[in-house]
């Protein structure tokens, strides 16, 4: 059954001031989708997720990281959270045609003021990204040829890629990749892709 996959990110400090150049600094490492690249929707959550949404707006086409959170500058609040949609493209066995197709999927960024949601971060990190579920990672479920594990092997390596660009370049001091369930994330990774060595 397949699960959220989400990769939570700590920095040394992530006052109002710093919360949306953190958020560009962690952007600026993601591998747009090449059909769907830029800032696609942002929305702002005032105290908790409970509260109505304060702020949305959606570009076509995508809009530059910067440029977009610049314009959220007002909402850098210790008690809100900004969050961005944006796509990179992975590789999708298409259910009619059983063919694999490179698709782009949504990736949403969120990063939480130090007050929100009473100190959410503390759990789930300053900046939360979620990547959707974790199915073109494993596709559990489906039996895989040779050449299908290739597939499955490129959108890991990206997803990989993406996080230690992200440990390398972005000051951060701690980050887990993870999902919903109990499961070890990383030793399922592992043992889907052995299955069709």
């Amino acid at each position: 059954m397949a699960d959220t996959l989400n990769l939570s990110l700590w920095f040394p400090g992530f006052d109002a001031e710093l919360m949306l150049p953190r958020l560009v600094e962690v952007l600026r490492h993601f591998p747009f989708s090449e059909s769907r690249g830029g800032v696609q929707y942002v929305s702002v959550q005032p105290v908790d997720w409970a509260e109505p949404t304060l702020f949305e707006e959606g570009f076509t086409p995508g809009a530059v990281e910067a440029e977009t959170l610049d314009a959220l500058k007002e909402y850098a609040q210790a008690d809100f959270a900004v969050s961005v949609e944006v796509y990179w493209d992975l590789w999708v066995l298409d259910a009619e045609s059983r063919e694999w197709v490179l698709r782009p999927e949504k990736v949403v960024f969120t990063a939480q003021g130090l007050e929100f949601d009473a100190g959410a971060f503390a759990e789930s990190g300053h900046i939360l990204v979620d990547f959707g579920l974790d199915f073109p990672f494993l596709h559990e479920g489906v039996e895989l040829g040779a050449d299908d594990a290739l597939r499955v092997k490129a959108n890991v390596a990206a997803l990989i890629e993406f996080v230690n660009r992200v440990e390398r370049n972005c000051n951060t001091t701690g980050r887990v990749l993870w999902s919903e369930s109990a499961e070890n994330l990383a030793q399922k990774l592992i043992a889907r892709l052995q299955q069709v060595q």
